[in-house]
């Protein structure tokens, strides 16, 4: 589903004003973090998810702790 959103002036940056519907289907509002993320498909936005970024913190961690381990399980 494609919707079309509007770019606004918003101090020295430009905000992006999302639909109503779109973000009850994300279930966000004014004030919540989203993830922007860029690859060679296009931009995907997605609810901010503050257990995932702890999740990812001790696996970089423990990656960074057993690199040469993982390196040679990897094998």
């Amino acid at each position: 589903m494609a919707t079309t959103v509007k770019l606004r002036k918003v101090g020295n940056s430009v905000g992006l004003t999302l639909p109503r519907e779109e973000l009850a289907r994300l279930r966000v509002g004014e004030g919540d973090e989203l993830y922007l993320t860029v690859d060679s498909g296009g931009m995907y936005l997605r609810p901010y998810d503050p257990l995932f970024e702890k999740k990812m913190k001790l696996f970089e961690r423990t990656n960074s702790k057993f690199r040469n381990a993982l390196k040679e399980l990897a094998k």
